[in-house]
């Protein structure tokens, strides 16, 4: 097997993992927001500042799961029964979330659409978060197959994953609105930014200090020497990236929170890579274990070439065209 294969594939799920996480995480976030809003006219600002992006945003989950089943089946066919609850939960509550997004804008009574829009984010946030934790945790393999129960993944540490996702979506959320809309609406999100910042750091600080502590692979990893030299810069990032986020929610600048606190993910996700790569069904089966026959890996990576960049593409073309400010009062266009 062509060793540099399943590297490439681990890069290209890895990057639509994390897109997926960066742009379907603030519309989740103002989902979750969405009952501290003062009025319906508030809560449809709200919904404006996302309604060219949100169902694209998914797209990133389609080529990430289905980058998993083509290039690792042995991966994908142990990790979905030992999470196949909190996976299925996932789902039907994006689907949820998507129908109440919809019929909210035609329907004349909104209370019941709103409570949809905010359970089915808060759901699946939450649900995102367990299956991490479920992972970070590992699960039972033997003999190339999953040999453990199915609640295998309900353990206090999974749930406070669940527990931080949902806090760092809504921090996404806050500085997205921040950025993208005017008026009483962004300015209660930088206060609510502020508030879940704090949840953010205190989460990160003790899956930071639990995981070495519970998981000898992960203490391994970041404190042996030489490692624990290469790797010091990573927190120390974290916390000057955060101290700057703070900075910028008191002032008047409204695109570089939003920004800091995608930076602010992309270092937890990073923290979360170096503490399992190469692994990719922790703690035993790695990116090479689990990988398709190469041919196969090939095959799809030649259309992946070519779709990934149009994908790119729709991304950028759409968020430029529908720059700028949503105000108070604006229409559905």
């Amino acid at each position: 097997m062509e060793w540099y294969l399943p590297v490439i594939w681990a890069g290209l799920i890895g990057t639509a993992v994390a897109m997926y996480v960066i742009l379907d995480g603030f519309d989740l976030g103002i989902g979750i927001l969405f009952p501290f809003a003062r009025n319906e006219t508030q809560r449809d600002q709200m919904m404006r500042s996302i309604a060219p992006f949100w169902d694209g945003n998914e797209t990133w989950l389609v080529l990430g799961g289905g980058g998993l089943w083509v290039a690792f089946p042995m991966a994908y066919a142990i990790i979905m029964p030992a999470l196949y609850l909190p996976v299925i939960v996932m789902l039907l509550a994006l689907v949820f979330r998507g129908v109440a997004f919809e019929f909210r804008t035609v329907s004349d009574s909104k209370v019941w659409w709103n409570f949809a829009f905010t359970f089915g984010s808060l759901l699946a946030a939450f649900s995102q978060g367990v299956i991490l934790g479920g992972l970070i945790q590992g699960i039972k393999v033997e003999n190339g197959q999953f040999a453990g129960g199915h609640l295998d993944w309900a353990t206090p540490f999974a749930l406070l994953c669940g527990a931080a996702l949902v806090c760092g979506y809504a921090l996404l959320g806050a500085t997205f609105l921040i950025m993208k809309t005017e008026g009483e609406v962004a300015e209660r999100a930088r206060g609510q930014a502020k508030i879940l910042l704090l949840g953010v750091l205190a989460f990160m600080a003790v899956v930071s200090l639990y995981t070495p502590y519970a998981f000898e692979r992960i203490a391994t990893r970041w404190f042996s020497l030489p490692n624990f030299y290469y790797l010091w810069p990573v927190p120390l990032v974290t916390a000057l990236v955060s101290y700057l986020l703070w900075r910028w929610l008191g002032t008047e600048r409204d695109s570089l929170p939003f920004v800091a606190t995608i930076v602010l993910f992309l270092l937890g996700y990073l923290g979360l890579v170096i503490s399992s790569y190469p692994y990719l069904v922790p703690p035993s089966l790695t990116v090479w274990d689990t990988a398709a026959a190469p041919a196969s890996q090939i095959f799809m990576l030649i259309g992946t070439v070519f779709l990934l960049p149009i994908i790119l593409g729709y991304v950028v073309f759409v968020y430029w065209l529908f720059r700028g400010k949503v105000r108070e009062g604006e229409a559905y266009h």
